[in-house]
């Protein structure tokens, strides 16, 4: 037994003193090319489609794109990332953007100064995070009561990973021989769970690229519950 504590211990230790490894952007423009612009424009319509949102939160907004986008529609736009090379890009893109250079984690309601939000954006983050209740709880944390949370994440289900399989794509599509990349793969019903967890109500899922079931992304819309 404390053998076992023994290597718990240094296992917590060599978690915690790991430095974080931002990603680094070398533009403003949106991420993934074509393929990335019209993900952002999927959101924008759905952000649209939500009635009374004035106040915006994008939790991981990397180098302000989408956030900018939003501003320009008259949206006010808050964006937290904590890649210092994407805030720094997008505070030079986007001036009429608050911009926060943080981690997505419980101190995120001190960084917005109490601020509460009519809706929280975050697309394609939560899949990065060793920890993805930080995610859903700092939005709960910054939403208005009855706000909303529009979250997206890669599409997993099991037709798609058996085609993967079956083309012989597995490995290349779950690569592990990178740093960084996708560490969490969610499914409808992993996600839906996740939300549900921290009391979210009222999942709408919608999705975008390829033929159903072999979606690219997946987007849920859910209510802060009261």
């Amino acid at each position: 037994m404390d053998h076992w504590r023994g290597m718990t211990e240094s296992f917590d230790q060599m978690v915690t003193t790991t430095p974080y490894n931002e990603f680094q952007w070398a533009h403003s423009g949106a991420a993934n090319a074509r393929s990335g612009e019209r993900l952002v424009q999927r959101f924008i319509a759905l952000v649209q489609g939500v009635s009374g949102v004035k106040s915006i939160c994008d939790l991981g907004c990397g180098n302000g794109y989408m956030a900018g986008r939003l501003a320009g529609l008259g949206y006010e736009v808050t964006g937290v990332d904590a890649s210092e090379s994407g805030i720094l890009l997008a505070r030079e893109a986007y001036p009429n953007v608050t911009f926060l250079h943080s981690k997505i984690d419980g101190n995120l309601c001190e960084l917005t100064k109490g601020a509460e939000f009519d809706l929280v954006l975050s697309s394609d983050v939560i899949e990065h995070l060793y920890c993805p209740s930080d995610l859903i709880e700092a939005s709960s944390s910054i939403l208005k009561d009855n706000g909303q949370l529009l979250i997206g994440a890669p599409y997993h289900g099991y037709l798609k990973n058996l085609v993967l399989a079956a083309t012989g794509k597995m490995d290349s599509h779950f690569c592990v021989l990178d740093d960084g990349g996708h560490i969490k793969f969610f499914s409808v019903a992993t996600l839906s769970q996740l939300l549900r967890t921290h009391s979210f109500t009222d999942l709408k899922f919608s999705f975008y690229g390829r033929a159903p079931f072999l979606w690219m992304n997946m987007i849920c819309l859910a209510r802060k519950g009261g």
